[in-house]
């Protein structure tokens, strides 16, 4: 039983009076206990533990191991059937489908842009949860990492794709380069490295600075920069019902120790430091580095990405306009 709501454990003296109360919170989160951001979330449980001195903890189950599905999740933390989870945007399709049209690949072009857009995505997300009584306390700011073009052969132009079979990870990206009159197609992560070796594709877009992490490298000789990720950040969120079982100094220390967590992940997101030493380690992997796409490519690109991104806001209703359109004014001024 996943047992909504604040789990109050009343510890006792000595002499049978009732000591402080320890509360323990269940928190979801999809991602497994290897990856950064997991990491990030086990030093967030440890602050509200070192901030309460103990009396307020959260007890993280990593990889989905609640048996929560990620698609209910809104509908979960809003019945308060568990007491937090690690919310991402794009998961929610069915009953907030407005939040997939907040940012898409394309909306940057340098890394910096997404630290000027960071506080507009992270407005919309906090709205949108809001208003599934859900309350965010800070989150995980995701790296900024290279997108590139891992190829078979050597590509790194828009007219030498248009000739390729090319795997990528979501429908607005099929959108995208239909656009540019290349043959694009979702496959997940976990069939993309069988989809290359069989020639079911002959391309990837995919984040370079992580492609060893799949072995790319062994199925892909070639690879040419495109742009930075529009990286969408994981937030922390709260069910109203276990919000309510806190007092007032347990909900500052969950704000506290959540904004933390997304300052100092957001310090770190853009790093080409950590880009040039990723780049140096697919090279000694075997991988040949070619010329990033060319500039005039990037900006066709993005107008593509722009005109598929309108129409996948017309699609989510109402709140998917009014997100796209808060976004285009953010991006409207972005220094040039």
């Amino acid at each position: 039983m996943l047992g909504g709501g604040a789990l109050a454990l009343a510890a006792t003296t000595m002499h049978g009076a009732p000591a402080h109360a320890e509360t323990t919170l269940k928190m979801h989160s999809q991602i497994v206990e290897s990856r950064p951001e997991a990491q990030w979330l086990n030093k967030f449980a440890e602050r509200v533990a070192e901030k309460s001195d103990g009396e307020l903890k959260i007890n993280v189950y990593h990889a989905g191991s609640l048996g929560l599905k990620d698609p209910d999740l809104l509908r979960i933390l809003k019945a308060g059937a568990v007491d937090m989870a690690m919310l991402y945007g794009g998961y929610y399709t069915r009953d907030a489908p407005g939040l997939a049209a907040v940012y898409v690949q394309g909306a940057i072009r340098e890394p910096e842009q997404h630290m000027e857009l960071l506080p507009t995505v992270r407005e919309i997300y906090e709205e949108a949860y809001g208003d599934w009584n859900i309350n965010t306390v800070g989150g995980v700011v995701s790296p900024v990492f290279d997108v590139g073009i891992h190829c078979k052969s050597p590509v790194n132009t828009l007219e030498e794709l248009k000739g390729k079979k090319l795997r990528v990870w979501a429908a607005h990206l099929v959108d995208t380069f239909t656009r540019l009159d290349v043959a694009a197609q979702v496959i997940p992560q976990n069939d993309m490295y069988l989809a290359l070796q069989t020639g079911v594709v002959d391309c990837a877009y995919y984040l370079s600075t992580v492609a060893p992490t799949v072995s790319l490298h062994e199925v892909t000789e070639y690879e040419a920069y495109l742009h930075p990720w529009a990286a969408v950040p994981w937030m922390f969120g709260v069910s109203q019902k276990a919000w309510a079982g806190l007092s007032d100094e347990q909900r500052d220390i969950l704000r506290e120790a959540g904004e933390e967590i997304w300052q100092e992940t957001r310090e770190a997101a853009v790093d080409p430091e950590r880009e040039a030493k990723a780049r140096a380690e697919r090279e000694e992997l075997g991988v040949t580095m070619l010329e990033p796409f060319s500039e005039e490519d990037v900006s066709k690109f993005v107008a593509a990405s722009k005109k598929a991104w309108r129409e996948l806001a017309e699609k989510a209703g109402p709140k998917g306009i009014e997100y796209y359109e808060r976004m285009q004014d953010a991006i409207s001024e972005l220094p040039e």
